[in-house]
């Protein structure tokens, strides 16, 4: 067997070099909360958990994300960072706090509210794993004590539970939901894409066995 030519040794040993040294694309790890389906990614220091609440408020699918900034640079977070992909290719934002608070004020009614800050805190004080240094409790807390009127204190409800802009400076946290203008379909037959910076997120939801049910027991 003839030997192999010296240059072509060299090309395929930086071949093989090359191919080696490009890391795998993570995946998302599943994890269950309170009767919730969390998946989760970290990249570059930045975790981001999500879970669909199993729950409609009018026309938004609502999807609840913590975010823990573990990089040694701050990081900008926004509602419209997110958006829906769907399987036909269409792009879908997350709607601003502001727009949701709206929302709130004009159309939405107490029973809405009640169970969506229900349902928000029921996945939120489940997660042992996240300590939010800049979420919801604190933006519940700041809201209430500045409102008295119930048709104001539903809005605030609604505005400590929507994901805020915020700037997480390292080892900072932040949780918030985030309302998905979708209408009657399921975020299921889809991708949701967070870009976070120079970091993107994406997950496929359809990997969750029930998204947006609470997981039953026996």
């Amino acid at each position: 067997m003839r030997p192999l030519p010296i240059l072509r040794c060299l090309f395929l040993f930086a071949a093989l070099a090359l191919i080696c040294s490009v890391p795998a694309s993570a995946q998302a790890i599943e994890f269950e909360s309170n009767g919730l389906r969390y998946l989760t990614l970290t990249r570059d220091g930045v975790t981001l958990m999500l879970a669909e609440l199993p729950m409609r408020v009018r026309d938004y699918a609502v999807v609840q994300v913590a975010i823990s900034n573990g990089s040694p640079s701050n990081r900008s977070i926004k509602p419209d960072d997110f958006e829906f992909r769907t399987p036909t290719g269409e792009v879908i934002k997350a709607m601003q706090a502001k727009t949701i608070v709206q929302e709130f004020l004009g159309r939405a009614g107490r029973n809405d509210v009640i169970k969506l800050v229900t349902m928000y805190e029921l996945g939120l004080y489940g997660l042992s794993r996240f300590q939010s240094t800049s979420g919801y409790e604190q933006r519940r807390q700041d809201a209430l004590a500045e409102v008295s009127s119930s048709r104001l204190k539903a809005a605030a409800a609604a505005s400590a539970v929507a994901l805020v802009q915020t700037r997480l400076k390292p080892g900072q946290s932040t949780d918030g939901a985030v309302f998905i203008p979708i209408g009657q379909r399921l975020l299921s037959s889809g991708t949701l894409i967070a870009t976070l910076g120079a970091e993107r997120f994406e997950f496929t939801l359809s990997e969750l066995p029930h998204p947006g049910n609470l997981v039953k027991r026996p």
